[in-house]
């Protein structure tokens, strides 16, 4: 094979894109991973802000489930740091520990209502008793309650997985979510802030004879009739074309159908990419002090709050995330009507008001780093959980994998590694090392 001729080309670093890369180096293809960026990681990387390290998106990685499982299957590290206890709830201006508890405890400090939903969540572990498709969680939490503390637990759920909010996600999404999947039990941070896994997986594919091209964006999927044959790419600033029969694309299926050309792809697909193109929106303020401003290891979750989702507490458990002495945190939001237009400036304040009411002094006793606001083209989520696309596309050779294709019900880097997963299996299927 010439430098140009690989087996695969995957198009983004992201973590879809090097969950992929990462298999197929490991089990021998010649695999080659483009990235317009300068880094690894995408939408869930980390920027080096005055030696704080600065989640750009995703700042939790679970522990126990599929990631975990990949990282071990390629012989990736995996320095995810469990806070103990993960999560606590400030429900009427105290932090609660709902570890071993459950639904139960949780919803019945409350409202005198716990039992009942816990019935209605309980039920959705049958088909029978999910709702349907059309109810949102807020329609469906509605049904048994009108307390303003359950529906702010439910609203920041939504949030804090999902990148909605509870009008937004269908209920069915939620409680399959929470009866059927991992749930997010177990997470933990990386001490190089969320990048440190991507370098990982990076040095994994390399390590196995792949190649990655940094500051490389991909400029065409190059087609014979209805098959891949390769991608083109800017490599230093000229047109390189680069041969290959199969190509795995992390950058959301709308951007795919861009590099493949509208004309050359079935109208029934181009609809239902151009239908699927659903981003979702968060605010996030990253800040420090020099003080310890909540008492809780990991995230803190709210019942009341105009805006406010989470503040996670990075340092605790991972001190190499700030200078010495510096304590890190995010407060994160989901703006209201987060599929469409709002008002950045009104929606971040907010989540500033809800951090002022929550952290007394706020303005004095902090830093604030950076203010992010993901949205459109480099959103938190590519797609509404539950109006997710196939990761297969009708052009011959060509997948999708990310968060824009996910599983149903399932959000975050735990589904980027499980699209990662299943798409893998397919091309081993199909495209056998041994019969090539």
């Amino acid at each position: 094979m010439s430098d140009n001729q690989f087996d695969v080309v995957v198009i983004g670093a992201g973590a879809g894109g090097l969950f992929t890369a990462a298999r197929l180096a490991h089990q021998g293809y010649r695999t080659l991973v483009v990235e317009r960026l300068d880094k690894v990681g995408g939408r869930a990387s980390t920027d080096d802000i005055d030696g704080f390290k600065v989640n750009v998106g995703a700042i939790v990685i679970e522990v126990g489930g599929i990631t975990q499982q990949t990282c071990e299957e390629v012989g990736a590290p995996f320095d995810i740091r469990e806070p103990k206890p993960p999560i606590l709830y400030r429900i009427g201006g105290k932090d609660v520990d709902v570890t071993g508890g459950g639904w139960g405890f949780l919803l019945g400090k409350l409202t005198r209502q716990a039992a009942k939903l816990v019935k209605g969540i309980g039920a959705a572990r049958n088909d029978s008793g999910l709702p349907e498709d059309e109810l949102s969680t807020a329609e469906w939490v509605a049904k048994y309650t009108k307390n303003e503390g359950v529906h702010g637990i439910f609203r920041n759920m939504c949030a804090s997985v999902f990148a909605v909010g509870s009008d937004e996600l269908p209920a069915r999404v939620f409680l399959t979510y929470f009866t059927r999947k991992s749930a997010f039990k177990r997470f933990g941070f990386h001490p190089e802030g969320t990048i440190g896994l991507w370098k990982g997986l990076a040095g994994v594919v390399e390590r196995d004879g792949g190649t990655i091209w940094l500051s490389t964006p991909a400029t065409k999927i190059l087609l014979d009739g209805n098959r891949v044959t390769g991608v083109e790419v800017l490599r230093d600033g000229r047109p390189v074309r680069i041969d290959a029969p199969i190509v795995v694309s992390d950058v959301g299926p709308a951007a795919t159908v861009k590099l493949l050309g509208e004309e050359n792809v079935p109208r029934d697909y181009l609809e239902m990419a151009q239908r699927g193109d659903r981003p979702t929106s968060m605010i996030s303020v990253n800040f420090a002090s020099w003080e310890r401003l909540v008492d809780v290891p990991g995230m803190l979750s709210f019942s009341k709050s105009r805006r406010l989702a989470y503040i996670a507490n990075f340092t605790d458990t991972c001190p190499e995330m700030a200078p010495d002495g510096w304590n890190l945190y995010v407060g994160t939001s989901v703006p209201a009507n987060p599929l469409g237009d709002f008002d950045e400036a009104a929606e971040t304040e907010l989540l500033l008001q809800d951090l002022r009411d929550n952290i007394e002094n706020f303005d004095e006793r902090t830093r604030i780093i950076n203010t992010a606001i993901t949205r459109d083209d480099w959103p938190p989520q590519r797609a509404v959980a539950g109006f997710d696309l196939p990761h297969d596309t009708p052009i011959t050779g060509l997948w999708n994998v990310g968060d824009a294709v996910k599983e149903y019900a399932n959000g975050g880097t735990t589904a980027c590694a499980e699209t990662a997963k299943l798409v893998v299996d397919k091309i081993i299927a199909g495209y056998p090392l041994a019969v090539r």
